[in-house]
């Protein structure tokens, strides 16, 4: 069996404010290790654990998370089973029957003001994220990592009500990228992560999945240039490539996008 260190940008922010943990099914996993560390660091931030599931059946990390929330000062959770079995228990085994949902959030005492991180299928998260937006959370404290993949993207067709453009906020100081199906022409910015975030800023559109250099969905071909990863990919593109998630430009770069 083929493993890797843990790699990505889900990871707990540092502050005071409070953290949401939100998650559903299988989502629970990378969560379960941010209470983890709250918990090990004894944390007196408040913390709230939201979580969906079906049933008790289909309740992963129930005894642990619950333990894990009573290490810390200010934890608290709230859990929803979508079709609770005959003989769940509310109050006991969840709170409410159902789909976690924003609009409950100011009733359960949910601080705006919150650092909210998310993991679940594609379609929870979409939701999720438009609401909490909706709700008046700023999209820089809205953190979501997928558990699934999205709808790809043929690589080099225009999107039907998009067309490639210049982003919106000034132009980067960084070496020129041409996107050449696109005919779109500009200098990085160092404030993206990736070429994927700059191409993504432009519409440009591109297939991806993993965002991490796992997947391959990304991988792109370089016409011209050399680029860099950060963190490096589990294994190297096709001669000729490049993975457009996890790597940015050296100098001047031509990707056929």
């Amino acid at each position: 069996m083929e493993v890797s260190a843990p790699r990505g940008s889900f990871t707990l922010r540092s502050g005071s404010e409070p953290v949401v943990l939100l998650s559903a099914g299988v989502g629970a996993t990378p969560v379960l290790a941010m209470l983890h560390a709250l918990a090990a660091e004894k944390s007196s931030q408040p913390v709230w654990w939201l979580y969906g599931a079906r049933n008790r059946e289909e309740h992963p990390f129930r005894n642990e998370s619950r333990a894990l929330l009573q290490e810390l000062k200010y934890g608290r959770s709230y859990i929803q089973y979508s079709r609770p079995g005959p003989s769940d228990q509310k109050g006991i085994d969840f709170d409410a029957a159902g789909h976690l949902a924003v609009s409950a959030f100011d009733e359960i005492g949910i601080p705006h003001e919150s650092q909210f991180y998310l993991c679940g299928p594609p379609a929870f998260l979409q939701e999720l994220t438009a609401d909490l937006a909706a709700w008046g959370v700023p999209a820089d404290r809205i953190h979501t990592e997928i558990f699934g993949t999205l709808d790809a993207i043929t690589p080099g067709m225009k999107a039907g009500t998009y067309s490639p453009h210049l982003p919106a906020e000034p132009s980067g100081l960084g070496p020129q990228v041409f996107f050449a199906r696109s005919g779109l022409t500009l200098p990085w910015n160092a404030k993206y992560q990736s070429l994927l975030e700059l191409a993504e800023a432009c519409d440009v559109p591109v297939r991806w999945s993993c965002r991490t250099g796992v997947c391959h969905t990304c991988e792109t071909a370089l016409i011209a240039g050399d680029v860099e990863y950060d963190p490096e990919p589990l294994d190297p593109p096709a001669k000729g490539g490049a993975l457009i998630c996890c790597c940015r430009p050296r100098g001047e770069v031509v990707l056929d996008l």
